[in-house]
């Protein structure tokens, strides 16, 4: 009986997010950080993505155990397992869609800044093997501060020469998720056909979800709109809490990154009107990267689109985080181009 239930929802699922039943393209898909407390589910959500043909798991440790668990579930893809430096190379060649969870957690007596450098030195590593081995991967960012690693990966792509603003995308995507989830919640809304965009950044008040452009309509009060900015740009912070301590939003962040990963791969397989908020090169804002949503195709972004009119409450938070997110983005492209 759990078989069939099973099956029936993820069937639903799958048609609901619009997955081809016909033959697809092969696509391979990397995971960079495989072993890890977001990488894990990811690894096990992109096997259950009938879009992917090949899953390669990369960590510095414990990913063979890692990837013969979920190669034994009976979907599409064939699942290959890679630890350490010396195989990223096998991990990448050939790669269409490369995620990157990769990082370590903040442990006591670590300040940010030591965090920021531990994963910033991470993701730079990992952005050199890339522009080596698969140049023309979709880069899907998932490791955090986004704001800044993301501008890190842009300058190694640069001075690799294989940069392509196109190609490069910071996963905000569970702010979206929060964002439609809180709303659903106090709108009384079915959140299966709920929408709202989210702007900005991915971190604190730089995450500006745009509820005046969410639908369904649902006309909440001015405090209502200003709870739900708040817990959205909070979320983080309240799974922290729950957790006493003890991990951060690791489930509902990989259940995101595979969500727009799947929107990459479809996109590449021709999908039309695939659309999704992520933080890109643009110039939507004086800002050289912004999270704003992004029609995505064969070639990756094929049209950064703009903001949209903002409710007042909107213009005031989108002025107030332009300052943290220039100085994150500027901070990424200096730890970049230290060395």
């Amino acid at each position: 009986m759990f078989r069939s239930v099973a099956r029936s929802a993820a069937g639903k699922h799958l048609v609901r997010r619009g997955y081809a039943t016909e033959s697809v393209p092969d696509r391979k898909v990397a995971v960079l950080g495989a072993a890890g407390g977001i990488g894990q589910p990811l690894a096990l959500l992109m096997k259950l993505n009938p879009l992917v043909s090949r899953l390669a798991l990369y960590d510095i440790a414990n990913t063979p155990g890692v990837a013969a668990d979920v190669s034994h579930v009976n979907t599409r893809s064939e699942v290959a397992g890679y630890v350490g430096e010396d195989q990223l190379k096998q991990a990448l060649e050939g790669c269409d869609v490369v995620i990157i969870p990769a990082g370590v957690p903040r442990k006591p007596g670590m300040t940010r800044d030591d965090l920021f450098n531990i994963n910033a030195g991470i993701v730079k590593g990992l952005c050199a093997a890339i522009a080596k081995y698969c140049p023309n991967a979709l880069v899907n960012m998932i490791s955090n501060p986004v704001n800044s690693t993301v501008p890190i990966a842009a300058e190694v792509f640069k001075k690799a020469g294989t940069y392509d603003e196109k190609k490069l995308f910071g996963v905000t995507t569970l702010d979206v998720v929060r964002a439609k989830t809180f709303y659903a919640g106090k709108a009384k809304a079915n959140v299966a056909d709920v929408n709202v965009p989210v702007v900005g950044g991915h971190a604190g008040i730089t995450i500006l979800p745009l509820f005046s452009q969410a639908t369904p309509k649902a006309n909440l009060p001015e405090e209502d709109i200003k709870a739900l900015t708040k817990r959205t740009q909070d979320g983080g912070t309240e799974v922290v809490e729950a957790k006493a301590g003890k991990g951060s939003a690791t489930l509902s962040m990989a259940y995101a990154g595979a969500i727009f990963a799947d929107a990459c791969l479809k996109g590449l397989n021709g999908v039309p009107d695939v659309v999704e908020c992520s933080f890109v090169q643009s110039t939507v804002t004086e800002l050289p990267f912004f999270a704003s949503k992004v029609r995505l195709g064969k070639n990756g972004v094929e049209e950064v689109m703009g903001l949209g009119p903002l409710f007042d409450y909107e213009q005031a938070g989108l002025e107030s985080l332009k300052p943290e997110l220039k100085a994150s983005i500027e901070k990424g492209i200096k730890f970049a181009n230290q060395n």
